[in-house]
């Protein structure tokens, strides 16, 4: 039998495990179905998020196969932490001699993982391509529109991201195949945990992460005032806290109300925001999860790239604005159907189908 396809994803933070994780389970029921085209994954791990809370455990909890390699490189300034990913990623590349390179998202695994591929002449493939913000001061919007570019196989999660990529001349190789992260989510619905630790009755669950509000310390203020003021109208916030956040906030006193806790496993956190009031983030995937969950979502920035949610009015963008933030939280859901957004729940087979025939042309 000829040998499987072999390619290498390279994963770095949280939201990548999750979306990596329906990936590779599509690859095991396509190698399962079609063993004469079977694909060999080899996992590739970062360090980006290096904090057990927010990478170690979530490999078991999804069932991901643990990497093939650790780079370990961890935290550190944008241009030393891509500078560190490439280096050690290049002889790592070299030794598996992957078909192609995947990639994830917009953080800067993604960015180091497409370059270091496409200087050694591997294809690329970029799993939620066409997203844009239209801010280029955001690291992130660097690091997707540069991974596009150098994509051979774009995995758009929606027609708008489609359109995005044919507005910059990108046609060849767009796949508009949906979200994975709506797979993992049917998936958790099932098999997940029950939110343990969620407060009786009516609550708000917040997250926050981003660099953009977590190292500006007006934003941060702000933010953790709106929180509060929302507790104190008689809503509980339940606030699962980040690293980066912990760090920033310091020698912190919650105000009355909200309610700290560590970080919480992806099926908690999916558990929680299914039981909640309403949803306080500025993490791009629970915006989704929120809407196909039926919670009313605010956005803890000044955009989004799932404008999708907006436009269907269950996604308020209120900034770090803390009257808005309060303002937005109280509103209340919308009335009629959700439209059906980012696909059917099956991209992740969608993304092996393309990949396949990819590798295998």
């Amino acid at each position: 039998m000829t040998a499987p396809r072999r390619f290498v994803t390279v994963v770095g933070a949280r939201p990548q495990f999750v979306k990596a994780a329906a990936v590779s389970r599509a690859v095991a029921r396509h190698n399962a179905g079609r063993p004469e085209q079977a694909l060999e994954e080899r996992l590739v791990h970062t360090g980006q998020h290096y904090d057990d809370e927010m990478s170690g455990a979530i490999f078991t909890e999804l069932g991901l196969a643990e990497p093939a390699a650790h780079l370990g490189i961890g935290s550190g300034p944008h241009g030393r932490q891509t500078g560190a990913m490439l280096e050690r990623l290049e002889p790592v590349l070299v030794d598996a001699a992957p078909a192609a390179v995947l990639v994830y998202g917009d953080t800067n695994s993604t960015l180091a993982g497409a370059l270091a591929a496409a200087k050694l002449g591997i294809p690329v493939a970029h799993v939620e391509a066409g997203l844009r913000s239209g801010r280029w001061e955001m690291a992130e919007e660097v690091n997707r529109v540069v991974a596009d570019r150098l994509a051979d196989l774009l995995f758009a999660p929606s027609a708008s991201a489609v359109a995005n990529l044919a507005r910059e001349g990108i046609v060849a190789g767009v796949h508009l195949v949906g979200d994975v992260m709506l797979d993992v989510l049917r998936w958790t619905v099932a098999e997940g945990p029950p939110a343990f630790g969620a407060p009786d009755g009516r609550f708000a669950l917040a997250t926050v992460h981003r660099a953009e509000t977590t190292d500006d310390p007006s934003r941060l203020r702000s933010v953790v005032s709106a929180l509060g003021r929302v507790a104190a109208g008689g809503l509980p916030v339940l606030l699962p806290l980040h690293p980066r956040t912990r760090a920033a906030l310091g020698a912190w006193d919650p105000p009355a109300g909200v309610t700290v806790v560590p970080p919480v496993g992806h099926g908690e956190l999916v558990a929680l925001a299914a039981r909640a009031d309403v949803v306080l983030t500025d993490s791009g995937g629970l915006q989704k999860e929120a809407y196909w969950l039926g919670v009313r979502c605010v956005t803890l920035r000044d955009e989004t790239e799932w404008i999708e949610t907006v436009a269907a009015g269950w996604n308020v963008l209120a900034g770090t604005d803390e009257d808005r933030i309060v303002l937005a939280a109280a509103q209340p859901a919308p009335a009629g159907p959700r439209p059906e957004l980012y696909g059917d729940g099956h991209a992740a087979d969608a993304v092996v189908r393309q990949l396949s025939a990819f590798l295998w042309t």
